[in-house]
């Protein structure tokens, strides 16, 4: 993500991160910390922010909007695992929604197209 966000950047690509400790508890650690680990070892320099909830009661009202315009796999809403990316526009359209495991490479063309 770091490589398309320092690319596309100063053409309008915001990339926002939402850390979230609801999968196998792996992101344990406080926000701060968080924030310092992933500017140091992996070089982010794009906003991350506290983490939140992305399911259940108190999932956080972002994700809850993200899931109702993008559903997952089987028409399901829920979140499945971290690291879940969603494509937005400029005018907070979702236009979709990858798996944890798809590279953000794979869909460069699509931000591309949008910025």
């Amino acid at each position: 993500m770091e490589e398309l966000y320092q690319k596309y950047k100063d053409k309008g690509l915001i990339i926002l991160a939402f850390p979230c400790n609801q999968f196998s508890s792996q992101e344990p650690l406080s926000n701060e910390e968080i924030k310092s680990t992933y500017a140091r070892d992996y070089n982010i320099t794009y906003p991350i922010f506290e983490k939140i909830n992305v399911n259940g009661d108190n999932e956080d009202s972002l994700y809850s909007y993200l899931k109702k315009e993008q559903r997952g796999v089987l028409g399901t809403k829920k979140i499945k695992w971290n690291f879940t990316k969603f494509l937005v526009d400029r005018d907070g359209n979702v236009v979709e929604r990858y798996a944890p495991k798809t590279k953000p490479k794979n869909f460069e063309d699509k931000i591309k197209n949008l910025i």
